[in-house]
């Protein structure tokens, strides 16, 4: 049994408005499978495929007061590319960080604050989409990568005392990756990835797999399971599909 990474969950006060920036950052079709849930994919995609990691957006009256320590990475595919899409964005509502250090890449934030990259031009996300990579903060990278390269069966790019990157064994899509950060997790994370199980997987069977890898229950009252990874980052493990 494996699982793999099918989209990130996002909470927002407006799902609805706060798809519509992200539907626009990356060109991707807007739907809804019920009132406070908004959905982002690529048009004509066919989920679940690896080829994209969707996007979900559930209405939380909650403000984001704090970093959050999962966010994406967008790739670009040229200096001009790179500063015509942070235009782009800032006119879609998106503002600059203040603080950012020296570094090629733009750090921005959504409308509700959320931060993001815009990544300089890297021959490695030259074939990921919009979505270069769904990047997690965390303590330990080595101790990441044990967990989530059994939890999935992604491939283990690359893992070292900075970073662990793992991508999906078909080669496509973008990149998942835990970068070392002194950062403390506080409170629930905005921001978490909801994994699947293939069909014919049993969702009991594969949650207790992972609590054997070092994962550990949250008990809540929704059809499917959710778990919070070693360094207690909450994540969905959503009904086999």
């Amino acid at each position: 049994m494996a699982t793999r990474l099918v989209q990130i969950n996002m909470k927002a006060q407006d799902d609805s408005a706060l798809g519509g920036f992200w539907a626009g950052a990356l060109g991707w079709g807007i739907s809804s499978e019920g009132p406070g849930v908004t959905n982002l994919e690529p048009e004509g995609f066919v989920y679940p495929d690896p080829v994209a990691v969707c996007i979900d957006l559930i209405a939380s009256p909650e403000p984001k007061t704090v970093k959050n320590r999962v966010h994406v990475d967008l790739a670009t595919t040229s200096a001009a590319h790179q500063k015509e899409l942070v235009t782009r964005l800032r006119d879609l509502g998106a503002t600059p960080d203040v603080g950012q250090d020296d570094v090629p890449w733009t750090v921005m934030a959504d409308p509700e604050g959320n931060e993001f990259c815009v990544l300089d031009p890297r021959p490695l996300y030259r074939d990921t989409g919009p979505i270069a990579a769904v990047v997690v903060d965390c303590a330990d990278p080595r101790a990441m990568a044990r967990f989530w390269g059994e939890a999935m069966d992604w491939d283990l790019h690359e893992v070292t005392d900075r970073a662990a990157v793992l991508r999906s064994a078909k080669g496509v899509g973008p990149y998942l990756e835990f970068i070392r950060t002194p950062d403390v997790k506080t409170g629930w994370n905005r921001v978490h990835l909801d994994v699947r199980p293939y069909p014919g997987d049993d969702l009991e069977a594969e949650a207790a797999r992972l609590r054997t890898l070092g994962a550990t229950a949250i008990d809540l009252d929704v059809p499917w399971k959710v778990l919070a990874d070693p360094e207690g980052n909450e994540f969905c493990l959503l009904t086999p599909g």
